[in-house]
């Protein structure tokens, strides 16, 4: 994409092109293998910079904007989605919560570290029984006053970033409501269990959490007691536009992928990109991409200038991630047998395509919330 980018938005984006191509595209089926993206690509991340575009300067960010975020996670997905899964799950959903709505100490306190990549930070809202119902929560914290501290008791699942974060926002049920804590990884009582094994984004890392009596301060508190749904769904409207440029990018891949297998892939004595059904393959994929690419930047320029809403953010999530299912099956068609190979990449993008209509909101979830948008406040 280069219409209407400044000079700078595509130096941004030449410079994170650059790093995937020589450092991150190489090793992504090793992340993949390996299940762990390694720590000198995270010290790599955050030393360009991209842990921190979207945050002020005076937390250590570039004060950029998420269109220019999008442009960063859309370029890293194009080699690896695990890699863009950590990144979404660090800035878009767990930092961005301390950002929009932390005290001024709790940013001084976190954010540098966090921009930096001396910290990683996870997100906690997922349970058991509170995964589509995110406001069905277990978990729950309870003021002592005797202690003068916050009693964290629960469990939560699924959570990016759990083994290898060092901050965590947690969401629990108070007296008042949903309540989101910021807790910190060697806390007393706060356990870690090992990474799930997972079909797919096997480098991103996944565990489950348990609390047993866990002590927080009052200062631990992000934001007012029982406003903590409403800091979550903030912070998943950015995570839901970050993951969509993240499914653009590894469509845009797969399409590239797709289009030079067929030019030089021959049967009955000519490249099959010469017949009509593998044409038609890959101009849907063109349209889609090139539709989906001209929302999630439309929304992303909406979001900088304060215009986007929820609906919006669910907009392209839904479209993003049905898009990705729709180009990660062609590629698979057009490659035939060798795509279904570990051999070639197309095997683990096919993978790590699927949880996109899942995590950060299903794709039932995303039309529930258009839809209840539509009916209360119309077209």
């Amino acid at each position: 994409m280069n219409f209407n980018l400044t000079e700078e938005q595509i130096l941004l984006r030449d410079m994170v092109r650059d790093f995937v191509d020589k450092d991150l595209r190489p090793i992504a089926a090793t992340i993949d293998r390996e299940e762990k993206i390694p720590s000198h690509i995270i010290t790599q991340i955050a030393d360009l910079g991209l842990l921190g575009a979207v945050f002020p300067v005076e937390y250590g960010g570039s004060g950029l904007g998420k269109l220019e975020y999008c442009l960063i996670v859309e370029e890293i997905a194009r080699a690896c989605m695990s890699t863009a899964t950590f990144i979404g799950a660090h800035v878009s959903i767990a930092a961005n919560s301390i950002y929009i709505s932390g005290s001024e100490s709790q940013k001084i306190k976190y954010l540098p570290d966090l921009i930096s990549g001396k910290k990683i930070a996870a997100f906690a809202l997922t349970e058991s029984n509170a995964g589509s119902d995110a406001s069905n929560l277990s978990t729950t914290a309870e003021f002592d006053e005797k202690l003068q501290c916050w009693i964290l008791n629960g469990e939560k699942q699924w959570i990016t970033n759990a083994p290898i974060a060092d901050v965590f926002i947690i969401y629990a049920r108070t007296s008042k409501g949903i309540t989101s804590f910021i807790l910190e990884k060697c806390t007393e009582g706060f356990n870690i269990a090992p990474a799930e094994k997972k079909m797919g984004i096997r480098g991103s890392q996944t565990s489950s959490l348990s609390f047993n009596n866990v002590k927080l301060s009052p200062d631990q508190m992000l934001g007012r007691e029982g406003r903590g749904f409403i800091i979550a769904m903030k912070s998943l409207d950015a995570g839901r536009l970050g993951l969509s440029a993240s499914c653009l990018g590894a469509s845009k891949e797969l399409l590239k992928l797709s289009l030079e297998y067929s030019k030089k892939r021959k049967q009955f004595g000519e490249p099959i990109s010469n017949f009509q059904a593998i044409q038609f393959m890959l101009a849907e994929m063109e349209v889609s991409i090139f539709q989906l690419e001209s929302s999630i930047y439309r929304t992303a320029s909406m979001y900088d200038a304060k215009e986007a809403k929820s609906k919006h953010c669910a907009i392209v999530k839904l479209a993003a991630s049905e898009v990705l299912d729709k180009c990660a099956d062609y590629a698979m068609q057009i490659h035939g047998g060798i795509g279904y190979s570990a051999e070639l990449p197309i095997e683990r993008f096919y993978r790590d395509a699927r949880i996109n209509r899942i995590f950060e909101g299903t794709s039932e979830v995303q039309k529930i919330l258009i839809a209840n948008d539509l009916i209360k406040r119309g077209i």
